[in-house]
């Protein structure tokens, strides 16, 4: 596995070209992780034929040709990935992935674009790269000796072989931290053909096989035309769309602060103890900034919150686009929109960004820097998830000012992480944890915009606070009921020409995208699903939110949920109105819109 790397690089030496010596050996280094993963896939069956052989009375020779057997399979199904991938790269610009599997249905057709001199070529290829593997597996296995040992013999190899077990188990894991083995352990750079090359086309492959269903049949509520005539209805970037817009924003240039907000519920901002509000920062900002009345969370979990917000695409019910890297990676973002005009991007979050694909999904998405907890390096404790809100909020702070002393516009992201279950902060304010918890992180985000405020870039800065979800609070809350997924959005900042504001339209995170770009007088016609809140034309303004496998639509006339697995209405209010055919629209275009990806 260790010449994979250096090969793919010489077979696409053009590109690898662009980049620094130390570039490739970051791919070396980072794309190590992956590698152990699949090492550890490959030696787990080794490790248990180990620990039978000092118990299982068999010859050595027989254990000799079932490690052969298996070393030849493994050697031969390696080079077949590799080969494959390193010719498809050139064609497709991503490593391989399960979907190659619905072409061998058909392989004149999947070889069709391919030339007899290339097949030709990845054959070689195929046959040297195995030819290597199982010569260095035979000669590995010139160490392999079984011979009789009395029973107090077999002890202590048994145990070392159980540990052996073990550091293999974590090896496919990949690691001990929250994020197990996935894709985007491996990114490091904004380059994507460099996260490209540190990936592991195995684990790639093996990964992705159970990720190719059919998608665009998950939701088949109407006709194809009828759906389409639906959400044409609901298009956020239908012509016309920004007419009328009020203008906010004091320049068309502003830089931007976008802070996702952990498990921030509306309900629990809303909340007070012995008459004392739990977030004291959040309602401060509430009467000074434009607060957004009717705010609604797309999902329940921050990685379909994250897509909703940085990409105004829909949630999912029962899966997640962020864990399908070339699926994500396609998708229309506000870094990249703000990017060709000239805007630098920054993210920060203080634990782990491997988790769910979010480094793989931030940098196919645009952002051009990533700070997270192995970055950081501090001298204060961690929670599960990562480092608190306070030291990362100066961290933050310190970012945002380098920023801004820059000629250049940025964008600049934060997620908090502190709210997040099991809520373990440095803070005893309330007895609830959850509470207690919430009070600290509004703690320190009252304590960074107080910063910001006066610092010399809030003249130029917008500030959107946004929740990534809400939470189920009061405890009993139904997990599909609107009230569990609102939440507050607040825009602050010098660069707003208006304050104490509020907006009373009802809308949700996927329209964030089309609202910001308007504002700033710059086209959205890649977001489909986002809508200008501010837009005084249609289309028709309204929450949208998706739970498992059903969703939620509310408007000013009222709101519908409907489950789609036991195909009911679990609540309507309001006159009987269009919500039903909205949000089925809504959640089989988002689907059939996976599917072609």
């Amino acid at each position: 596995m260790l010449l994979q790397k250096p090969a793919f690089l010489l077979f696409y030496h053009a590109r690898a070209a662009e980049a620094s010596f130390g570039e490739w050996l970051g791919v070396l280094w980072h794309g190590l992780s992956l590698d152990c993963t699949v090492a550890g896939y490959v030696t787990a069956f080794p490790v248990l034929v180990v620990l039978a052989s000092f118990w299982i009375p068999l010859s050595q020779r027989v254990w000799r040709i079932v490690l052969t057997v298996y070393f030849s399979l493994i050697a031969l199904v390696t080079a077949a990935i590799f080969a494959v991938d390193l010719n498809l790269y050139g064609y497709w610009g991503f490593r391989l992935d399960g979907s190659v599997l619905i072409y061998l249905s058909d392989p004149g057709e999947a070889l069709a674009s391919a030339s007899w001199g290339e097949v030709l070529r990845q054959i070689l290829i195929m046959l040297v790269y195995a030819g290597a593997m199982i010569w260095s597996y035979r000669w590995i296995l010139r160490l392999f000796r079984v011979e009789p040992v009395p029973l107090r013999g077999r002890v202590v190899p048994t145990v070392a072989a159980l540990l052996i077990g073990g550091l293999t188990f974590l090896a496919i894991r990949g690691g001990v931290t929250v994020a197990t083995a996935n894709v985007s352990k491996v990114y490091f750079s904004s380059n994507m053909f460099l996260n490209h090359a540190a990936t592991n086309p195995v684990f790639s492959f093996l990964s992705s096989v159970g990720d190719n269903e059919n998608y665009a049949e998950a939701y088949p509520f109407f006709e194809e035309e009828r759906r389409k005539t639906l959400f044409e209805e609901l298009r956020g970037n239908r012509p016309g769309a920004d007419a009328g817009t009020p203008r906010l924003l004091r320049s068309d240039r502003p830089n931007v602060v976008l802070i996702l907000l952990e498990s921030f519920g509306r309900t629990i901002m809303d909340e007070t103890v012995n008459g004392e509000p739990v977030m004291p920062n959040m309602q401060r900002f509430k009467r000074e900034g434009v607060w957004f009345e009717n705010f609604f969370a797309n999902s329940f979990r921050t990685d379909r919150g994250q897509v909703a917000v940085l990409c105004g695409f829909p949630a999912q019910t029962t899966m997640s686009i962020m864990k399908l890297p070339r699926k994500s990676a396609t998708l229309p973002s506000l870094a990249r929109s703000l990017g060709r005009e000239g805007y630098r991007s920054a993210f920060m979050y203080g634990g782990d960004l491997n988790f769910t694909n979010q480094a793989s999904f931030m940098y196919s998405t645009g952002w051009e820097k990533l700070i997270w907890q192995k970055d950081m390096q501090l001298d204060a404790p961690t929670s599960k998830w990562g480092y608190a809100d306070d030291v990362v909020v100066d961290l933050f702070g310190d970012e945002v000012e380098a920023l801004g002393r820059e000629e250049q516009p940025f964008l600049a992201g934060l997620l908090t992480l502190s709210s997040h279950e099991p809520f373990e902060v440095p803070f005893a304010k309330f007895d609830d944890k959850l509470l207690n918890a919430m009070a600290f992180s509004d703690a320190q985000i009252g304590r960074l915009i107080d910063r910001l405020r006066e610092s010399p870039v809030w003249d130029n800065l917008l500030v959107v606070l946004v929740a990534d979800h809400g939470y189920p609070y009061p405890y009993d809350l139904a997990y599909n009921a609107p009230l569990r997924h609102r939440i507050p959005m607040i825009w602050l900042g010098g660069a707003l020409a208006t304050a104490s504001r509020t907006v009373d339209t009802y809308a949700s995170q996927i329209d964030i995208c089309a609202t910001l770009l308007a504002q700033m007088g710059l086209p959205h016609d890649e977001f489909d699903y986002s809508k200008n809140i501010f837009g005084a034309t249609p289309p028709h303004k309204f929450g949208y939110y998706c739970f498992s496998d059903g969703f939620g639509v509310i408007d000013a006339d009222g709101e519908t949920v409907y489950d789609n697995t036991g195909e009911t209405v679990l609540s309507q209010t309001g006159p009987q109105s269009e919500r039903l055919e909205w949000g089925k629209a809504m959640l089989q275009t988002t689907y059939e819109d996976i599917g072609r990806r």
